[in-house]
């Protein structure tokens, strides 16, 4: 998994109208990345749904927030709409970044054992370097914690 002080490496990921999202794309302000496992769940509607509302004050901050799963751009899409997220989101259906981050690797659920998210977030600086890590996220208050690190940083 990235750690704080790695660059973060660029690449297109696919935004859920089907353009591309470059993470370079938010160069020159500090970027919230959180990984999610799956949208419309129930942990990750609330991780959403808690960074959406607080996406005022990340902007008073100077900090984007990004969104992404494994998830195809339309279910995404549909996220979106049903939860009505203000928050970026992206795809990554290759998993390919997801494996570069270390966030995709091997998790166990009802004793069965699959390829996932583990659900974590990163705050980057302006000039791409990891700020701060949070691997394994517990979502309750986690949002108002990453802002209030956001807010410092």
């Amino acid at each position: 998994m990235i750690e704080v002080g790695d660059t973060l490496p660029d690449m297109d990921l696919t935004a859920p109208d089907g353009s591309t999202v470059k993470l370079s794309d938010y160069r020159g302000k500090k970027l919230v990345l959180f990984f999610y496992p799956k949208a419309s769940t129930p942990g990750c509607t609330t991780e959403s749904r808690d960074f959406s509302a607080l996406l005022p004050q990340f902007a008073q901050a100077d900090t984007a927030v990004l969104g992404m799963s494994a998830d195809s751009p339309k279910r995404q899409q549909n996220f979106i709409t049903k939860q009505e997220l203000t928050v970026d989101i992206a795809s990554d259906e290759s998993t390919e970044f997801l494996e570069k981050i270390g966030v995709w690797a091997e998790k166990k659920m009802y004793g069965k054992t699959f390829m996932g998210i583990i659900r974590s977030t990163f705050l980057i600086g302006p000039d791409g370097v990891v700020l701060q890590a949070w691997p394994k996220v517990k979502v309750k208050d986690h949002a108002d914690e990453v802002l209030a690190a956001a807010q410092t940083a």
